[in-house]
């Protein structure tokens, strides 16, 4: 059965350095380290990489999160895989529970993550799955 959490974050960016290339795009790294709030009670440490011209509204990311904490009363930790495209001030994202990575009461956890970010807050919702026992 899909289970459904929803909530906000804090999150904050640190910039750990720029592979300038050779030729091309630099590539650019940032550390990621976000508070949840909600249904997803827990913390967040992980590791962003980008490229493009976000100026122009063309850009790309993916980054890895591990994420430990409380979900809907089950207590452990997971990662999550994102993956994100900007071109022509559109954007889509993708965000997904890197199989295998549950742990604790979270081990087995599948799903797909939204993130929304309007007025300057973010929110999310989570959809996903734990096995039976949990």
């Amino acid at each position: 059965m899909t289970r459904h959490a929803e909530g906000t974050f804090d999150v904050k960016m640190s910039s750990p350095g720029t592979d300038d290339a050779t030729a091309g795009t630099a590539i650019s790294r940032f550390g990621i380290d976000k508070q949840f709030h909600g249904d997803l009670e827990g913390s967040s440490k992980g590791l962003m990489l980008s490229a493009g011209d976000p100026a122009k509204g063309n850009a790309g990311y993916v980054a890895i999160e591990q994420v430990t904490g409380n979900l809907a009363g089950h207590a452990g930790s997971f990662a999550l895989q994102h993956m994100g495209i900007m071109e022509n001030g559109g954007y889509k994202l993708t965000v997904i529970v890197v199989p295998g990575s549950g742990t604790g009461e979270l081990a087995g956890l599948t799903g797909a993550m939204t993130i929304v970010i309007a007025n300057g807050k973010h929110s999310y919702t989570l959809e996903y799955t734990l096995p039976a026992a949990q």
